[in-house]
């Protein structure tokens, strides 16, 4: 404990000062343990008072507030009362510059708790540095001096044109929401054999998809066998069955060749976001497909909305930062069998917090099976339940071409 925290304590009894430095600026975290509870106090008094406070005042609230302290403890912070009473405040440009210092020293402990947890293997992923980055990239007090975004109308109008980077092929969607571009995070779900796989496969591989457009595509699987998500994309792209590219490899060939270099299929069965993370890093890609998503989430709690809100968040920090588009594929629950209209409140396993990540959510279902129904209903209904790149909800109807 130094006599600067004690100083700026100090200061910070001065209303406008503390009006101006509140929060973020000087947050409790940068004072050690005894001088942070006298904080706690100060904020307390300032909030109801909204006016300087003297030291006998605020000595005076703060045994009040804490009036189970032992007699030993009593005498440690009647000391520091002393020692507070002795301080004179600073001058508002020397107290900036103390709690630019301090911040230093918490920044570094962070840090260096941080290394640690790499060095022990807990950690393999560099989205916590990256947070602590992000949260310090501007001063050692954060956030203070800020690089403004350009709201400039040309900026604006070039960064919105670029809002649909890959368009959907799918004209009824399309119609609704044109395409997504880099930086977005779009979540995709069904009931179980609705047709979570196909539609990837068809708004990627087959005529006019993502990947005849020019996107470079990682398609990473952890539920179904890669070489069977592997034939989706060879029909959709060939438009063909399997049973008709055996019969005709050269026709298949020369269709599927249109588009094979751009579609990048990866079984990642066991993996987590941290392993989509060095791939993405390392292959640069225009569009990721996360099949299934949640399954790629890092068990960071007992509670599913937990992590899985976590996993959304860093696939929207990896989508962001990596310049590209993630597709992010999950389940409906039970509630969502045999319903047509489906909402985001059915996610599995998710309360609100993938749909608070997405920019896009389309959800996929199908008509309720009928008894003594024989052939297979290809009728699907995708609900835009989120959308962020058109602001238009509801519903779209399509065929599944088999």
């Amino acid at each position: 404990m130094g006599n600067k925290e004690l100083a700026l304590l100090k200061t910070l009894q001065h209303r406008e000062f503390y009006k101006n430095n509140k929060g973020i600026r000087c947050p409790d975290k940068i004072f050690s343990k005894d001088i942070r509870k006298i904080k706690q106090v100060l904020d307390y008094a300032m909030g109801k008072y909204d006016r300087d406070i003297t030291t006998t005042e605020l000595e005076a609230l703060f045994f009040t507030r804490n009036n189970t302290l032992t007699t030993a403890n009593k005498l440690v912070y009647e000391g520091i009362f002393r020692r507070l009473n002795q301080e004179d405040a600073l001058s508002e440009d020397i107290a900036e510059e103390v709690m630019s210092t301090l911040f230093q020293a918490v920044v570094g402990e962070e840090v260096a708790s941080i290394g640690f947890d790499y060095i022990n293997g807990n950690v393999s992923s560099l989205e916590p540095l990256r947070a602590l980055m992000d949260n310090y990239s501007d001063n050692f007090l954060p956030k203070i001096e800020v690089n403004w975004e350009d709201t400039s109308i040309k900026h604006l109008l070039e960064m919105n044109g670029l809002e649909a980077q890959w368009k959907f092929n799918i004209p009824s969607l399309a119609r609704r929401a044109e395409g997504i571009s880099a930086g977005h995070l779009v979540m995709i779900a069904s009931r179980p054999n609705t047709g979570k796989t196909s539609s990837h496969a068809s708004l990627i591989a087959a005529d006019k998809g993502f990947a005849a457009q020019g996107a470079k595509c990682l398609v990473l699987v952890n539920e179904e066998a890669a070489h069977r998500v592997g034939a989706r994309y060879l029909t959709a792209a060939t438009n063909m069955s399997m049973d008709e590219v055996k019969e005709n490899p050269a026709l298949a060939a020369a269709r599927y060749e249109k588009v094979k270099n751009n579609i990048f299929l990866k079984d990642c069965t066991g993996k987590d976001m941290h392993f989509v993370e060095l791939l993405v890093k390392a292959y640069k890609p225009d569009i990721v497909v996360l099949d299934m998503g949640d399954k790629f989430a890092p068990k960071t709690s007992d509670k599913s909305d937990v992590y899985l809100k976590e996993a959304a968040i860093h696939a929207r920090n990896i989508a962001k930062e990596h310049n590209c588009a993630i597709i992010w594929l999950s389940q409906l629950s039970a509630e969502a069998q045999n319903k047509v209209v489906v909402d985001m409140s059915m996610m599995e396993g998710s309360k609100t917090g993938k749909a608070a990540e997405a920019d896009l959510m389309l959800l996929i279902s199908r008509n309720p099976i009928v008894e003594g129904q024989e052939d297979e209903d290809t009728q699907r209904h995708i609900t835009v339940a989120k959308n962020k790149l058109s602001g238009w909800h509801g519903v779209i109807h399509c065929e599944l071409d088999g």
